[in-house]
């Protein structure tokens, strides 16, 4: 029984461009949250409320999901 083509046409799975590209979505997802956490609880220590609180939080989850999907993304072309 012959094998169906997939989605990538020569059967060799994604591209290394496209790993890489999964590896920085993950990461960006896994800093986000860390971000919201330790963001979220460093704020709120220092007292901060309101519009700064979410202005602050933002900004340190933009932050970490940019670090952490970078590294996620260099790691994943190593590996390629």
């Amino acid at each position: 029984m012959p094998v169906p083509s997939g989605v990538y046409h020569s059967s060799s799975g994604p591209s290394c461009f496209d790993k890489m590209k999964t590896g920085f979505g993950i990461g960006f997802c896994v800093g986000l949250a860390s971000g919201a956490l330790f963001g979220g609880f460093s704020a709120l220590r220092y007292g901060l409320r309101g519009r700064e609180l979410i202005n602050n939080v933002g900004k340190v989850m933009l932050q970490g999901g940019g670090t952490f999907g970078t590294f996620m993304a260099i790691g994943t072309g190593i590996r390629c």
